[in-house]
């Protein structure tokens, strides 16, 4: 059985132009990390030439399904019934884009196959973690 599910979504970049741009994105979760789930933009979609990944909670993708979440760096509110926002806020700037809510359920709904919502402290390697950490501690 596979331990990471990469989806790729259609992302609406909000900008002052009347038509939001549209630019590739895709999501990804892996049972090593099963907290987290990652939205990567390609170096074309971003205006520093770079790819670009954003980390952040499984739990703040869900949750802004439905409501309004998250008052760090990743914001996340739902925006009509098949909308859903995502704002990366960072030195540089903010970026919002709206995908489909519809494929970021299908996206959660794979993850909870892999890991059930609550079962995420039985994926995670502590021992694991601890022995990397202090490898270069003595």
């Amino acid at each position: 059985m596979s331990t990471v599910i990469e989806q790729a979504v259609e992302a609406r970049l909000v900008a002052a132009a009347p038509r939001m741009a549209s630019i590739p994105a895709t999501l990804r979760y892996d049972t090593h990390d099963p907290f987290a789930v990652r939205m990567s933009f390609p170096a074309a979609a971003t205006l520093e030439g770079v790819d670009v990944c954003w980390t952040f909670a499984r739990e703040l993708l869900t949750g802004g399904l439905t409501e309004s979440v998250g008052a760090g760096d990743v914001r996340v509110r739902p925006y009509g019934y098949d909308r859903t926002v995502l704002e990366f806020h960072a030195v540089e700037g903010t970026a919002v884009v709206h995908v489909r809510s519809d494929d970021v359920r299908q996206f959660l709904t794979g993850t909870t196959r892999l890991v059930p919502t609550g079962d995420e402290g039985r994926h995670v390697d502590v021992d694991g973690y601890l022995a990397e950490l202090l490898r270069d501690a003595c």
